[in-house]
């Protein structure tokens, strides 16, 4: 992958490799996101990490993620319940989070495929 920012925190949580992370409570801090509505900063490398271990976060680049459902090529991710790739469908007048646009098309859930990082917000 091609990453220009990486950076290592401390895992709040277990976090699974290729799973989309937001900040924890404490500084240094992430754990996985948990929706759309959460402030996703990045994406786990391709090693998961225990409650306390050090993990690292793809933050701007490419990245790979484990989708959470079928999805289109080019169109926003967001991240599931998990901290899987789905696209982003906000409902009208609805703000959801994302973590990039998909570079491939997951045909379902468990694919594991390439996102553009880029976290940003759509409205509905």
């Amino acid at each position: 992958m091609s990453n220009v920012l990486t950076k290592n925190f401390v895992a709040g949580a277990a976090i699974l490799a290729a799973t989309q992370v937001k900040f924890g409570a404490d500084d240094n801090t992430v754990v996985p996101a948990t929706g759309p509505t959460d402030l996703i900063i990045g994406v786990t490398t391709d090693i998961a990490a225990a409650l306390g271990e050090r993990v690292d976060v793809q933050m701007i680049g490419t990245a790979y993620v484990v989708a959470g459902a079928a999805a289109t090529r080019g169109t926003l991710a967001t991240s599931d319940a998990s901290g899987r790739a789905v696209t982003a469908a906000p409902a009208a007048g609805v703000n959801n989070n994302t973590v990039g646009r998909f570079l491939e098309s997951p045909s379902a859930a468990g694919d594991m495929v390439r996102v553009l990082l880029n976290p940003g917000s759509v409205q509905g």
